[in-house]
């Protein structure tokens, strides 16, 4: 099961990043996409950040058991 979910997660990001970011570019140009880019990594920080607390909180709730 959480193979199954971390593959969606791995597969979800990168066609965010290349779908979404590759029809920027074809649309707007290489300026925009690059914006873009910049745009999904500063969004990216926070949530990786948020991402790994749950998961050390998580290894410490399980090992406490």
């Amino acid at each position: 099961s959480q193979e199954t979910i971390f593959r969606l997660v791995v597969w979800f990001i990168v066609i965010l990043f290349t779908l979404g970011l590759g029809l920027i570019w074809i649309i707007y140009g290489k300026q925009a996409a690059f914006l873009g880019l910049l745009c999904l990594l500063g969004t990216a920080i926070p949530i990786g950040l948020i991402g790994l607390f749950l998961f050390g909180l998580d290894k410490i709730v399980k090992k406490e058991k």
